[in-house]
């Protein structure tokens, strides 16, 4: 996991903490093990999707699962937190990548966050709104005017967006407001 990321954790409609998973995951682990019928709400506040961490066990065994101690390193390459998943490429860009500094992967890397760095502010906004939809599924899928939201969302209309979230819970509402608020600026 990305140690920059920050997490949302929700129970039921109340935004009860937002952080980092070293902050995260004790407060996750205490409310779990006081009642793990409890419908716990985490969100990845970087892609908007729902999070779901293995629970079991006592909290160092939780923290060591997802925070590895950067003392007990062993021999080979460090652990990143990457996903591998495939990347279909030309033979021509490998050949390119092949001659880059650090590889194939660190290469890519770099190209991405440069590539979000200098993003233009109509991406940005266009990646906001799919950031702050999927967070909206989660949270109020099944709300009054889930899908007229939504639309208004997509298509970057943001006083319509508040008049139609408008009834929703507090917290609710104050989240998707603050994810959203890129995909107004664009």
């Amino acid at each position: 996991m990305d140690s920059e990321r920050t997490y949302t954790l929700f129970v039921s409609d109340e935004r009860v903490l937002t952080g980092d998973l070293r902050a995260l995951l004790p407060e996750i682990k205490r409310r779990f093990d006081a009642d793990p019928g409890q419908y716990l709400l985490i969100l990845d506040d970087f892609t908007g999707k729902q999070v779901d961490f293995e629970l079991r066990g006592p909290i160092e065994m939780v923290l060591e699962r997802y925070l590895p101690d950067p003392e007990q390193r062993g021999p080979g390459r460090p652990r990143l937190g990457v996903a591998a998943r495939e990347v279909t490429l030309l033979p021509r860009h490998w050949d390119w990548l092949a001659d880059q500094q650090g590889g194939a992967s660190a290469t890519l890397r770099r190209l991405v966050d440069e590539a979000m760095a200098n993003e233009s502010p109509k991406a940005r906004a266009r990646r906001a709104a799919a950031v702050t939809g999927r967070a909206m599924t989660a949270l109020a899928g099944d709300r009054p005017n889930f899908e007229e939201a939504y639309r208004a969302l997509d298509r970057g209309e943001k006083s319509r967006f508040e008049e139609l979230i408008a009834a929703w819970p507090e917290d609710v509402k104050r989240y998707l407001l603050q994810q959203a608020a890129a995909a107004f600026a664009g």
